[in-house]
């Protein structure tokens, strides 16, 4: 059976929401990156031992969060011996804004995921983006790169958009099951 992690970082609870969809797709464990940028003990252990690693980080400011950057410099641990080539990777993001330049934070993801020779999932999914085409769709945003959601900025964690999670659920559903592709 493979092991898939999602390591992330949520700083109002919208990230957080999707880490647990993308979990609950790939039957994965979630490796929750704390308001300091340091993971849980055994964080690092979980991530050696994963076939897969999905990451996920907000969109502050055109990028990942300050805490998932500590996290990011911080494998440059495993990096150094390559500890993570071949892994399976994948990413998501949230912003309040529809574009919100989430694509920085997903090309930044992926460009992490290359530096460890790592091997990135696409979402695998199409776009809803026709005239019938509702907000509520899943990748009603149209990523193919990773799992994009928006959640206004005024509404709580509780108020993300159904396909937005349904997306991410998607995604994780993916990454298991290229995973699982990978063990034969």
């Amino acid at each position: 059976m493979t092991k898939v992690a999602v390591v992330f970082h949520s700083g109002y609870g919208h990230t957080l929401r999707m880490a647990q969809a993308v979990a609950e797709g790939a039957s994965a464990e979630l490796v929750a990156i704390d308001a300091d940028g340091n993971l849980p003990e055994g964080g690092w252990d979980t991530l050696a031992a994963a076939d897969a690693i999905i990451m996920g980080s907000p969109t502050y400011m055109g990028c990942v969060s300050w805490q998932f950057k500590k996290f990011a410099d911080a494998s440059s641990k495993p990096w150094y011996t390559q500890a993570w080539k071949d892994k399976l990777f994948a990413g998501f993001t949230n912003s309040a804004a529809l574009n919100g330049d989430k694509m920085s934070t997903l090309n930044y993801l992926f460009t992490l995921a290359m530096q460890h020779s790592g091997l990135w999932v696409s979402q695998g999914v199409m776009p809803s983006n026709s005239k019938a085409a509702q907000r509520n769709d899943a990748n009603v945003l149209g990523s193919y790169s990773g799992a994009m959601a928006q959640s206004p900025s005024d509404a709580g964690a509780n108020e993300m958009f159904p396909g937005d999670l349904e997306n991410a659920r998607n995604l994780g559903k993916r990454v298991a099951e290229v995973a699982a592709r990978f063990q034969r």
